[in-house]
């Protein structure tokens, strides 16, 4: 056998071997297959990078790789999806243990949503919005409202303890959310912002409360959500103890 321009005839055909086996192999990796969970969590990373706006099917489906019409056999629609979407974040919540002592699980279990809102900021308006709320949503309130009543509510307390503390929990959630700032460095900037257009002496009241202890060094809002909680807490306490004396 000759060579041609210099090399081995045979060096060809083995590069050319080479090259069909890794085609071959490529072609033969099979693909991670397509279910609902995997979906669900490729859009629950959309979500918390983008919010619920970014989240398309079309993007869903270019991030899976896929074509659209292969999310339809798993989601039925925009609607499922968030359905679904919201399932996972009530899935993250700590659920409230076993016991009487109903005072300390909803502590955590109010700890717990906070932190995992805060993770999902999306989902604060839209965890009681769910008319096909899936497994995880529902033990989350069966197992909330069982706790309250082992620790001697009434169904008709249950039902105002549990609207006190989620109307607190969300609605703190959702301020923290939309404050204009984050470091103790950016309040003063923002209240000097806001305060600036004014007669030094217009608001006192307020400006000694941000100079004292709004922007002190370390100031974090967020440390308001167990003061608020805690007494909450206290009131729920005092009146079913209350209502158990009648």
């Amino acid at each position: 056998m000759y060579a041609v321009n210099g090399k081995p005839p045979w060096e060809g055909w083995h590069l050319r071997t080479m090259a069909a086996a890794k085609r071959e192999k490529t072609r033969a990796k099979p693909r991670t297959a397509l279910s609902r969970e995997r979906i669900l969590r490729a859009a629950l990373a959309q979500a918390d990078k983008g919010g619920l706006d970014a989240l398309t099917i079309r993007t869903l489906a270019e991030a899976l790789g896929v074509a659209p019409m292969a999310l339809y056999r798993h989601v039925a629609s925009k609607d499922d999806l968030v359905d679904g979407l919201v399932d996972l974040v009530f899935a993250e919540i700590e659920l409230p243990p076993d016991g009487p002592d109903w005072k300390t699980a909803m502590r955590r279990r109010a700890i717990s949503v906070r932190d995992t809102l805060s993770r999902h900021r999306w989902a604060i308006g839209l965890m009681e919005s769910r008319r096909n709320p899936g497994p995880a949503n529902l033990r989350h309130h069966d197992a909330v409202i069982g706790s309250l009543r082992r620790g001697g509510f009434s169904m008709e307390m249950a039902a105002h303890a549990y609207s006190v503390l989620d109307g607190y929990i969300y609605g703190f959630a959702l301020t923290k959310m939309n404050l204009p700032f984050d470091t103790s460095q950016e309040i003063a900037n923002v209240a000097h912002e806001m305060l600036q257009p004014f007669p030094a002496n217009e608001y006192p009241n307020l400006v000694q409360f941000l100079s004292e202890h709004v922007m002190k060094p370390g100031y974090d809002y967020g440390d308001e959500f167990e003061y608020g909680l805690d007494l909450i807490l206290d009131g729920l306490e005092q009146s079913v103890t209350h209502a158990k004396r009648k």
